[in-house]
């Protein structure tokens, strides 16, 4: 992964600088620095510079200058079909093609020619409101672009900070619903103070006309937006986007930064990143910090800018720590770090699966693999084992283990399980209303809770029951879709209390 160095101006520069404009960054704290009305806000110095913007997780090296100058930003507006989940797919209306749109890095002071332009088969017109615009609708009212068309409009950058911008045609929340948001950097005078990587991230919460992972390609519903009742609360506009294959990467003794936005339309973000502290976190985007931070609160339309230092290796896990969107509508990404343990700070004993699920695994291809054969009708017995492994693993795993054991006198084995054995047909209803109540396995009484899964998707029932049919000497067979739904639909007598 590309990695992109933070500035060119040492912390103890841009403290001495900040100090001398009435802050004091060794608490955080400042006397006020005068806002837009204290800048650099001489006239462009220099040739034009064409912005050099960057796709998530990405972020642009720092302008490096000490002088304004006249940037030119160009960014179109793309509609387009992407996956929202495997198997899922979505209609996406973006900014430069990717959710969230082109990281923007200016400094204060700069005078900013945007350029937006609308592609000739999108079908619907789109502007763009960026909060670090000073004038009415942050740009919106002077960027109105029909399909095929092109705006253009000029703004100075009075504010340092770190914006959101996003699309503010009507009706708002569903342009912003549909993935039409990014963020603006507009970096202090000074610069910011020097780190190893930056990455940036953008929250956001998807309504869709299906279930969570429900497969195919999937419209937006109104009426679940105006109820808030996301069906996916994601980072960068996918559900794996930074897990797997797409994890964010750092090296032991570096220092990360991270650009965290919030496109909403609706929900709150409670950023954390589990097994970190934040070292100093730019709270709302500006110029104070805050130290010693374990989660911090980024409001719809908004933004945070956070450091921490890595001291040992692991995965460390970016959530909204509103769990059940993390866990449940897919607000989870991966910081993969590398390098020498350090047993006086942490041990380092490491069980991803407990807080990834199914993301634990590098990747997810046999599911999306077996949702493309399921859609073109000839899904086979071997694809829905490969992808019923996959799903089990982040699933199940952490009870009956990986190996189908169970856990001696609390959890029953599902491997060489007499019980499967005799009643194969209620796989899917124990998958999906869990099982609560003594059973006797393999001539062993058992009497734990296990909790339903309604989360899981009639596919993925189906795949996670052939899969546990036909490993560990089970009996074989296979369980479609169909079946699952018909489990769905029943209220079996051993199902967990509260279904």
């Amino acid at each position: 992964m590309l990695v992109l160095a933070g500035c060119n101006v040492t912390e103890q520069e841009a403290g001495d600088r900040a100090g001398a404009a009435g802050t004091d960054s060794e608490t955080g704290t400042n006397g006020g620095t005068g806002g837009s009305r204290a800048g650099d806000f001489g006239p462009p110095q220099g040739e034009p510079i064409h912005a050099v913007t960057t796709a998530p997780p990405l972020v642009p090296p720092p302008t490096g200058r000490d002088y304004p100058a006249k940037v030119i930003v160009e960014m179109d507006v793309v509609e387009k079909v992407m996956p929202i989940s495997e198997g899922v797919d979505y209609t996406f209306w973006t900014f430069d093609g990717t959710v969230p749109g082109s990281f923007i890095r200016v400094r204060q002071g700069d005078t900013v020619e945007f350029h937006l332009r609308n592609m000739p088969d999108s079908k619907m017109p789109h502007n763009i409101d960026l909060h670090g615009v000073t004038g009415p609708g942050g740009g919106a009212s002077s960027s109105f672009t029909a399909p095929g068309h092109r705006t253009q409009f000029t703004f100075k950058a009075l504010n340092a900070g770190l914006y959101i911008y996003h699309c503010a045609t009507a009706p708002v929340g569903m342009h912003v619903a549909n993935g039409m948001y990014g963020l603006i950097l507009v970096e202090p005078p000074e610069g910011l103070p020097e780190v190893d990587r930056e990455y940036h991230v953008v929250q956001g919460d998807f309504y869709t006309t299906g279930r969570y992972r429900e497969k195919g390609l999937q419209n937006f519903d109104f009426e679940k937006a105006i109820d808030e009742n996301a069906t996916y609360v994601l980072f960068n506009g996918m559900e794996g986007a930074l897990t797997g294959d797409n994890a964010l990467t750092g090296n032991v003794g570096e220092t990360v930064r991270l650009y965290v936005g919030n496109g909403g339309p609706n929900l709150v973000s409670s950023f954390h990143v589990i097994g970190e502290i934040f070292d100093k976190v730019w709270y709302e985007g500006g110029t104070n910090f805050q130290e010693n931070v374990q989660t911090t609160l980024i409001p719809a339309g908004g933004a945070a800018m956070m450091e921490f230092h890595l001291e040992v290796p692991g995965s460390y896990v970016l959530v909204d720590h509103s769990l059940t969107r993390a866990f449940n509508k897919g607000a989870l990404g991966i910081l993969q770090v590398s390098g020498e343990e350090n047993p006086e700070i942490y041990s380092g004993l490491e069980v991803d699966e407990v807080y990834l699920g199914d993301r634990a695994q590098a990747n997810m291809d046999a599911v999306a693999q077996a949702a493309s054969s399921a859609s073109a009708g000839d899904l086979t017995l071997e694809q829905q084992v490969a992808a019923g492994e996959a799903l089990f693993l982040g699933t199940c795993s952490t009870c009956h283990q990986a190996s189908g054991e169970g856990l001696a006198g609390v959890f029953p084995p599902l491997a060489g399980s007499d019980y499967i054995a005799e009643h194969p047909e209620q796989l899917p209803q124990i998958i999906l209303h869990g099982m609560q109540g003594p059973v006797t396995v393999n001539g062993v009484e058992y009497n734990s809770i296990m909790p339903p899964m309604p989360q899981l998707t009639d596919d993925e029932v189906a795949n996670i029951a052939t899969y546990v049919l036909n490993t560990w000497g089970n009996p074989g067979g296979r369980v479609s879709k169909e079946q699952a739904a018909e489990a769905r639909a029943t209220n079996p007598a051993f199902a967990s209390e509260g279904h």
